[in-house]
């Protein structure tokens, strides 16, 4: 009796811990995971006629919704690479959308919708063109827009100079950088007029030190004639970028020609940004990670960051048992790259036989 009393329990105490890790299958996330990208505020607006067809009006959403997801995550260069893209292509890639603002005005219909994008679907796509995305970061940069007319050896700062009252007067919704410009201080103005003839190899340290900003663009317009030359010197990560361009017969007077002289330059610093953040999509990861399930919390906390993670290809549970949970994580980038954005998030590994076993240093 004891014996069948003892397998009695052994049998219970088996059907608990199965519930249990069948309850972290089932209510966690971790089946299959592609973060979305979200494209917000979407505004379509049409005359209300016999024919309109409000399916129609909504492709047109999701197309300016890919667009702008595009211009985001891939650089110029590519993105003419994407232009014939089918709405059936875009529709298929789509992982939710809703309508937030739907009105009759005047007999014009107005609509605004959130699109999200299944992020593995885009990475994807953007893999079979030979494109690789980069993630999109908003970053301040502390931006320093310096005016130069050689022909009468003047400087032209602050409000003076149509760049700096103009540049952030039109900015794009899909832009990642914010410029902040600097204060109008007269002592600014005197220091770089001091340094006129030196501009390319000034520092420019007085002015940078009085912001809390460590990254910062410094561009410098030489105007000679119809010839200009932008000198741009773009510090982030501790190192010095520089890139030098040129242009003819703008008309800095023109509203038109000013603005799209602006474009123009900031198009040049997003790529740069870009540039940073890119990641190689056709490196694919494969590590077989173990996390201890006892914890539904930390179960949750771990695959909300994964999800969250936009180098995390996908991942899921492709086992279980009373103690572990072990997951498949494909992610774009080294192994190095790996424990180093986990560690960012307090987590740290041990491998054994292979197994990546998660400890929270939290």
């Amino acid at each position: 009796m004891k014996f069948i009393s003892l397998l009695s329990n052994l049998k219970l105490l088996y059907n608990f811990f199965l519930f249990l890790a069948l309850i972290n299958i089932f209510f966690s996330t971790g089946k299959s995971h592609a973060k979305t990208f979200s494209i917000n505020g979407i505004e379509i607006s049409t005359p209300f006629e016999i024919n309109f067809n409000k399916n129609e009006i909504i492709d047109e959403g999701f197309l300016k919704a890919f667009n702008e997801l595009i211009l985001t995550i891939v650089q110029s260069k590519d993105q003419v690479k994407l232009k014939n893209t089918s709405i059936n292509q875009i529709k298929g890639m789509i992982e939710t959308f809703s309508i937030k603002e739907e009105k009759f005005v005047d007999e014009i219909y107005y609509i605004v919708l959130n699109v999200s994008f299944n992020k593995k679907n885009i990475f994807d796509l953007l893999e079979t063109k030979n494109i690789f995305p980069s993630l999109p970061v908003k970053k301040d940069f502390l931006f320093i827009p310096v005016f130069v007319d050689q022909n009468k050896n003047q400087v032209l700062m602050f409000s003076e100079n149509k760049l700096f009252t103009s540049w952030n007067l039109k900015n794009k919704k899909y832009s990642l950088l914010n410029y902040v410009l600097p204060t109008e201080d007269l002592d600014d103005f005197r220091l770089i007029k001091q340094n006129i003839n030196i501009l390319e190899t000034y520092d420019f340290k007085e002015i940078i030190n009085k912001y809390n900003l460590n990254d910062y663009i410094i561009m410098i317009v030489f105007k000679n004639n119809n010839k200009i030359r932008v000198y741009n010197k773009i510090f982030f990560n501790q190192n010095n970028n520089l890139k030098n361009l040129n242009y003819t017969k703008v008309n800095f007077d023109d509203e038109e020609e000013l603005f799209e002289f602006i474009d123009n330059l900031k198009l040049v610093y997003e790529d740069f940004w870009k540039s940073q953040n890119q990641i190689n999509t056709s490196v694919k990861l494969s590590l077989n990670i173990s996390i201890d399930n006892s914890n539904n919390i930390k179960i949750a906390k771990f695959e909300k960051i994964l999800s969250n993670m936009d180098l995390i290809y996908n991942f899921s549970i492709y086992k279980f048992d009373n103690r572990n949970n072990f997951y498949k994580v494909i992610f774009n980038g080294t192994p190095d790259k790996f424990l180093e954005v986990m560690s960012d998030q307090n987590y740290d590994f041990e491998i054994k036989n292979k197994i990546w076993v998660l400890n929270d240093k939290s």
